[in-house]
């Protein structure tokens, strides 16, 4: 069984392109070519026409294809997860009764050197997908070095060579940006509401669509407490709470295999859907210095991702005694569902307050770390 669903994302990240290889299914529209395609067409790493052609995909069982996603891609939803629980506050001081401010934050999360590469040995493949070279089972992942991947070959039950690919290199780039744009208002009693929101942006049938919305509520303890207490205490505390949900999609159009026989069946409703969620809780401890605020936090973060090749695809699964290709039709093929993050992290920051102006800046350290930058606009403090 073979099907192909990873691009080389390495030709993406540095918008190089290079012709079609003559792979047997030709899908120019993969899975995660699409899904990174997209975020890094968001963050502004690429342009919007930027076109370049898929190669080297990987050929394998739907579950087999599955877990070489999972452990390729690790990094990849791991940064983006950490990406989204990142940049909600810079502040413990909750803003006064209706005052505002808007801001725009992008995060880098380092990918830790465990994570650059994976044994291929050691994902619970089956026994019909293995290296065609047993010393060569290091491979990279995503964000690993820009090496060429282990060499696979796929296998009948007779272990008879059906094919035999390459994983996709790495990106040689050991940081997942992620992106936030969100509004804060002050309401009673020292809480503050945070808004995270981008409408559904539909960006072609060659790009797909994505959306993002979230949202997170902040209070701050010592007026709760007493009024003198606040007055005597030298800091601001708060506590802090936030859930974001990224989407995107895409349509696919996976044609049969030229000069292969098999089942007719309605391929119109290939897609890809994602969804990358995340939710971020906090203690934060700041003291204002007049335009400057530094702050700290601890808190614990979850991040979970849900991806899906959804529709019916024709995949290659044999030939006849005469060689010809033949295929099956599989529904759904690929479906990944999975918690990325669950731990502890600290943030230690600050934030500058400039009249209408406002500047922010953070370092994140969990099993990600990242870094946090922004800028944004309010009314008060």
């Amino acid at each position: 069984m073979r099907v192909s669903i990873l691009a080389d994302l390495r030709e993406q990240a540095i918008v190089a392109s290079k012709p079609f290889k003559n792979n047997l299914l030709q899908m120019k529209n993969t899975f995660y070519f699409r899904i990174s395609l997209a975020l890094l067409l968001m963050l502004g790493f690429i342009q919007a026409n930027a076109q370049s052609d898929v190669s080297d995909l990987i050929k394998s069982s739907p579950a087999d294809a599955t877990k070489l996603a999972q452990a390729y891609l690790k990094p990849l939803f791991k940064g983006f997860g950490t990406g989204l629980n990142t940049g909600w506050n810079n502040s413990a001081h909750s803003k006064n009764l209706l005052r505002f401010d808007l801001r725009f934050g992008l995060t880098g999360a380092v990918v830790p050197q465990k994570d650059e590469s994976f044994d291929v040995t050691k994902i619970g493949l089956s026994g019909n997908v293995r290296p065609t070279n047993a010393s060569q089972v290091v491979t990279p992942t995503f964000a690993g070095p820009s090496n060429t991947g282990v060499e696979l070959g796929v296998y009948d039950s007779s272990n008879r060579l059906l094919e035999r690919f390459s994983m996709p290199e790495g990106t040689g780039i050991g940081l997942v940006p992620a992106p936030q744009l969100q509004g804060s208002i002050g309401l009673p009693r020292g809480l503050e509401f945070t808004l995270r929101a981008m409408p559904k942006i539909n960006l072609g049938d060659d790009i797909g669509a994505v959306g993002m919305f979230g949202g997170g509520l902040k209070v701050e303890v010592l007026p709760l407490i007493s009024g003198v207490v606040d007055k005597i205490t030298p800091i601001d505390i708060a506590v802090a709470l936030g859930y974001t949900q990224f989407n995107y999609s895409v349509p696919l159009n996976v044609p049969a295999p030229s000069g292969a026989s098999g089942p007719s069946g309605d391929f119109s409703n290939q897609r890809i859907e994602a969804q990358f969620s995340g939710i971020n809780s906090e203690v934060i401890i700041s003291k204002r210095l007049l335009v400057f605020t530094p702050f700290l936090s601890f808190g614990y973060n979850t991040a979970k991702t849900d991806v899906g090749l959804k529709g019916n695809y024709p995949i290659v699964t044999g030939a006849t005694l005469l060689g010809q290709p033949t295929y099956t039709v599989f529904t759904d093929p690929v479906n990944i569902k999975q918690t990325d993050i669950s731990g502890f992290r600290t943030n230690l920051g600050f934030q500058l307050n400039l009249a209408f102006f406002r500047i922010y800046g953070s370092y994140s350290m969990a099993e990600y770390n990242a870094f946090n930058a922004g800028i944004g606009f309010g009314l008060g403090k």
